[in-house]
């Protein structure tokens, strides 16, 4: 089967896959997931995506600092591993950084400070950006237009937000990434993947998390990103192939991906 689907933010290196993450990895390939993009959330888990991300040609690794692992000030010696990290070769983007306000105890200056620290990195460094966003969009925002750059562009993972919120994100030069949510009840989200360009959206399953209709409740895996772009196709004009050929065509482009890795199973 021809590679068909990407997967631009699963957390396939975690350890809710360790015990089987080959026989996850064949289902993929299966299925005609031909890209895969592995995020860190912190050093250690950075690493482990670079890891798996060199064992395969079609996965590649982010390295990130996830704000809820920000729990104290950001030092200059984490941010200066982390750059060394994200210099690694099949490391194409800085994520996942981002605001969580979701959660109570976490310092909300100590996490816009690291993510600023990590915008900077991105922008230094020349790639893109693979944003969360919890319950803090005003400041998302506002952080955004204040470290307004050229060459800032990158993503919005696992859009929550509105049609207004996705229209401002992408005036910053971010694409809007679909997780499986678009499959729940009352989603905003087929409004907002109807409402903007095709050439701005992207495909995702946040996996192990947000398993999509009709495998909710079960562990999210990178072969279930075929049921979120069904969604996404559903909810725009264009044939079912043309949705599934951009989607994949806006992953490689933003993370600067060859069309040359192999795409056959």
């Amino acid at each position: 089967m021809m590679s068909r689907y990407a997967d631009v933010h699963c957390h396939l290196s975690f350890p809710e896959f360790d015990s089987d993450r080959d026989v996850v990895i064949a289902r993929m390939r299966e299925t005609g997931v031909g890209l895969l993009i592995d995020p860190g959330t912190d050093a250690a888990s950075s690493r482990r995506s670079i890891a798996l991300a060199d064992q395969h040609d079609f996965i590649y690794a982010n390295v990130g600092l996830h704000p809820s692992e920000v729990r104290t000030p950001c030092t200059p010696e984490l941010i200066d591993e982390l750059a060394a990290l994200a210099r690694a070769k099949k490391v194409v983007g800085i994520g996942e950084i981002g605001l969580d306000y979701h959660w109570p105890g976490y310092d909300r200056e100590n996490q816009t400070e690291a993510f600023r620290e990590m915008l900077r990195m991105a922008i230094s460094l020349d790639l893109p950006v693979v944003i969360h966003c919890r319950d803090a969009w005003q400041d998302m925002l506002r952080v955004l237009d204040e470290e307004r750059s050229s060459n800032l562009r990158g993503m919005m993972h696992c859009f929550s937000g509105d049609l207004d919120i996705a229209r401002q994100c992408i005036k910053f030069g971010l694409k809007i990434s679909v997780p499986g949510t678009i499959t729940y009840k009352k989603s905003p989200l087929p409004e907002v993947v109807a409402s903007v360009s095709l050439n701005d959206l992207l495909s995702e399953t946040d996996a192990p998390y947000l398993s999509p209709v009709p495998m909710r409740g079960k562990r999210n895996e990178p072969a279930y990103v075929a049921h979120t772009v069904r969604a996404v196709a559903d909810s725009r004009p264009e044939p079912f192939e043309a949705v599934t050929d951009a989607l994949v065509t806006n992953a490689r482009k933003l993370f600067g991906i060859p069309d040359t890795v192999s795409g056959c199973v």
